[in-house]
């Protein structure tokens, strides 16, 4: 059974702009707002780049409804809704669905970790309880667990999983995945650097940390890619390899946070365990910046 898909192109895995008194809605309205200007695809809310982890329940759930009020169907809003701990992330997928995003991204369960069963097992029930599409985050680098493809292809028989974020930097087993899944599951590239080959492989696009600093160009990668323009979106692949290697050169969000406040749409806010960006990558990355006319 093929299932809707959720959006085609770039997503902005957006960050929360924050201060010593919570979330800056004001700044934050503006951000939205400049993402769909410059035309992204879709939002992801409230994920890794949002810093959802060091929410409290109140900011997180205030984070979300204002997003979806702002955004107002311009354009899809993701919310990331996982949790190590199945019961919150049901509860925060219930919430998620009941004001209004339009699909949910959930996370492999970090620390206690689990099997593949246990997988397939939580994200069913995660599954049961959403009202709207659910995307499959994988990203072993930060959760100590990998999804594998014939995990995959048993999630894909759930009616609404619609889709993978990928990022396990394996493309051998990406490969592997599209292979079994074909069109039961959309696959979006969840590596900046990964995306041109992701969409070759026949994903949908890239849920992006780039585009908080570039969506007009990283939208324009994937609208060149499927308009048949292979050596377009190359190019900008290639363009941005270096920028794209900074904003990961610390834990993100720590970079891309150094980035966009440089270009003046947050104070360089983080909360612990994250800090700034150390000097000398800081220094190297408004280089780059720079070098690409964005400051």
């Amino acid at each position: 059974m093929k299932k809707e898909t959720i959006f085609k192109g770039a997503a902005t895995a957006i960050i929360t702009p924050l201060n010593e008194n919570g979330v800056d809605f004001d700044r934050f309205g503006k951000l939205l707002d400049w993402q769909i200007e410059e035309g992204i695809d879709a939002l992801v809310i409230c994920g890794t780049t949002g810093e959802g982890a060091t929410m409290s329940q109140s900011e997180y759930e205030a984070t979300i409804d204002y997003a979806v009020k702002r955004i107002n169907k311009r354009v899809p809003v993701i919310a990331g809704a996982g949790s190590n701990n199945t019961s919150r992330a049901i509860e925060m997928t219930k919430y998620c669905c009941s004001v209004g995003a339009d699909a949910i991204l959930s996370v492999t369960p970090f620390y206690n970790k689990t099997t593949q069963l246990g997988l397939v097992k939580m994200y069913t029930e995660i599954a049961k309880a959403s009202t709207k599409p659910v995307v499959l985050y994988n990203v072993p680098s930060r959760t100590g667990i990998n999804i594998e493809p014939e995990t995959y292809l048993e999630l894909s028989k759930v009616d609404n999983i619609s889709a993978i974020k990928e990022a396990n930097g394996d493309l051998s087993k990406i490969i592997k995945t599209m292979s079994l899944v074909e069109d039961k599951l959309d696959v979006y590239s969840g590596n900046d650097d990964q995306a041109y080959s992701v969409m070759s492989l026949g994903g949908k696009g890239v849920i992006s940390v780039l585009s908080n600093v570039v969506p007009k160009e990283t939208a324009l990668m994937c609208k060149k890619f499927f308009e048949g323009d292979y050596e377009g979106a190359k190019q900008l692949q290639f363009k941005y390899l270096n920028l794209i290697s900074a904003l990961f050169s610390e834990t993100n969000p720590i970079p891309v946070k150094a980035a966009m406040a440089k270009m003046g749409f947050c104070e360089n806010y983080l909360r612990l365990p994250l800090i700034e960006m150390s000097e000398d990558k800081k220094a190297k990355m408004f280089s780059i910046m720079k070098e690409l006319g964005l400051i």
